[in-house]
């Protein structure tokens, strides 16, 4: 189980940090996930980082503004959000793929796992 934290409201130009706990599984093997789906559009992907952390990737709206980082010793993945605009609003969703290859994070079926989301919300 995956459970998704961290969200809230604030302004833009503000920072938040989401955090992804897992339970019942360790995500020790598994490459992690961020998407978020915001009023009225599909979800899309946010970044994703490998097993081991080493390697990362985001979207070109989010580049330069998120990071993402794992504690695989607290089983933890994290989305450092700085610089939020309003745009960045809507539902993140942590997720977990235990076979995945790089070129492929950011297609949400390519997850095995999904956490229950937590809204963001950037007020202008």
């Amino acid at each position: 189980q995956l459970q998704a934290s961290g969200g809230g409201l604030v302004q833009g130009g503000d920072s938040l940090r989401l955090s992804c706990a897992a339970s019942g599984r360790t995500i020790l093997n598994y490459s992690m996930g961020w998407f978020r789906q915001a009023p009225g559009k599909e979800r899309e992907f946010v970044a994703a980082i490998n097993a081991n952390g080493i390697s990362t990737k985001y979207s070109d709206s989010v580049e330069g503004r998120f990071t993402i980082s794992r504690d695989n010793a607290k089983n933890t993945v994290y989305l450092q959000m700085n610089n939020l605009e309003p745009e960045d609003t809507g539902v993140y969703y942590c997720a977990a793929a235990k076979w995945i290859v790089e070129g492929l994070w950011d297609l949400a079926r390519e997850y095995d796992y999904w956490g229950q989301g937590t809204l963001v919300t950037v007020s202008s």
